[in-house]
């Protein structure tokens, strides 16, 4: 079940009504079996995967907490990330080192179940945590199956911690109206992104991506700077509706992107980028490698381990793992040049920002051209042609206009709602937009309410019931 279909939209309202009218004591076994039906609508299947998953990483992390010794320690932990990391290999890379390898394809094609990607670093972490001793193993099953599978976050996050999102699942909680008013507002917000902006996007984008040989210069860039508006938009749009329906159970997630592309750096842009899959990697995969406690090359590599791992996570792709390696070496020119220290004691001008921000939105971009490419192929056809007749300007200009095929007039169109998510977010660095507009008097905040839901409902019959785009993930 996705957020922007019409079963999402009839199963939110029955599932919130029902949850606050259960006894208090039954709600979680209400919500739990909400989940599972959520994750089931799709394929009742990848039920199995779920609770495969969720069932594993709940016994060994008894299982760590009750051993006595280091090595009886490590070794059920051993047995949770090879039999965790090994199901998600199996599933997501098989086909991708078979072909590597150039070996004749199986007979037998194993299905990825949606969210697998998200549920799996989310017992990861869980597990890693009961074996640092950094809070006790959760025994009550129901609580913990509850956590894993937590509808709003199953398909594509925000990662959940343990210490943070279990203690308010098992918190017996009362009905908070400005809390659910918030949830709702925010959900606005997401939708806005993903049905509006991704939604006008997509269309322009998977057609200049998917038929490069058609296109040549300008639009190559065009394109590639509205698939970063695009991805942005569709994932940050899915956070924003997952945080704000789990509001409306009293429950809070956590923050997962903080205007991303206002960055004015590669190590700024990753700290406000899919932040819960950022930290992930920091606190389990990067820091215990030794992250930057050792000498300039160990930590060299240490980054650039951490971003190939990244890429991989992604996807089973070479053009994944060559993406990350760009932001990988993106953050050592950065760690080598000094670029952060020297920007912290460097005096902020609007000028200095506004040039460190389009230069990181840049190469933000560049990168950008390996994710979305169907192949390496046509992601060098891109690059090597965005800029060819640049030194005609007019005809390199007019060339993007006649490849694009539309009138100045639909321009002007999907420009309006780019330029309302770029005011918002920049007001976003500054203040809680939506927090701001709930306490103005009712005669400014009503009429702001009805154009919003006016304009999602004028721009948005491109985005309704597809995909979002880190379900592939």
């Amino acid at each position: 079940m996705i957020f922007n279909s019409i079963p999402f939209a009839v199963f939110l309202p029955i599932i919130f009504i029902l949850y606050w009218a259960c006894p208090a004591k039954y709600r979680y076994i209400f919500l739990l079996a909400a989940s599972f039906y959520f994750y089931m609508y799709m394929n009742p299947k990848y039920i199995f995967f779920l609770l495969g998953t969720t069932a594993v990483s709940y016994f060994l992390a008894l299982a760590l907490e009750s051993a006595k010794d280091v090595f009886r320690k490590k070794l059920y932990l051993s047995i949770g990330l090879l039999a965790l990391i090994g199901v998600l290999a199996l599933l997501k890379y098989s086909n991708f080192v078979i072909e590597i390898a150039g070996l004749p394809s199986p007979a037998i094609q194993f299905m990825l179940p949606v969210g697998i990607s998200f549920y799996t670093f989310q017992t990861l972490g869980y597990l890693i945590d009961i074996y640092r001793g950094k809070y006790a193993a959760e025994r009550h099953f129901g609580y913990y199956c509850l956590f894993v599978s937590f509808f709003p976050q199953l398909l594509s996050g925000p990662i959940g911690r343990g210490d943070v999102l279990l203690p308010q699942l098992k918190k017996k909680r009362t009905f908070d109206i400005s809390q659910a008013s918030y949830g709702i507002k925010l959900m606005a917000v997401g939708y806005y992104k993903k049905l509006v902006v991704a939604g006008l996007l997509a269309p322009t984008v998977d057609n200049i991506y998917d038929n490069p040989d058609n296109y040549i210069g300008l639009v190559y860039i065009i394109a590639t700077i509205m698939f970063a508006l695009q991805i942005y938009c569709d994932f940050s749009g899915y956070t924003d509706i997952a945080i704000g329906c789990a509001k409306l159970f009293g429950i809070e997630l956590s923050e997962n992107f903080k205007s991303p592309y206002f960055s004015r750096s590669i190590k700024e842009f990753w700290s406000r980028w899919h932040i819960s899959l950022s930290t992930w990697f920091r606190d389990y995969f990067y820091i215990p490698l030794g992250g930057n406690r050792v000498g300039t090359f160990r930590h060299s590599l240490n980054l650039m381990a951490t971003f190939l791992v990244s890429g991989l996570w992604h996807g089973a792709g070479l053009n994944y793992i060559l993406w990350g390696g760009i932001h990988g070496l993106y953050q050592i020119m950065e760690t080598l040049l000094g670029r952060n220290k020297k920007d912290k004691q460097a005096k902020r001008t609007p000028l200095r920002d506004f040039c460190f921000t389009l230069l990181t939105f840049g190469a933000v971009c560049f990168a950008w051209v390996f994710f979305r490419a169907n192949n390496l192929s046509h992601a060098w056809r891109i690059i090597s042609l965005s800029f060819h007749e640049i030194g005609n300007f007019h005809n390199y200009l007019r060339t993007a206009i006649i490849c694009l095929d539309m009138s100045y007039a639909y321009m002007l169109y999907l420009c309006i709602p780019v330029l309302l998510l770029m005011i918002y977010d920049y007001a976003s660095l500054k203040i809680n937009v939506i927090a701001w507009l709930s306490s103005r008097k009712p005669w400014v905040r009503y009429p702001v309410y009805i154009l919003f839901l006016l304009i999602i409902l004028l721009f948005s019959e491109k985005g309704v019931s597809t995909e979002f785009y880190y379900f592939q993930f």
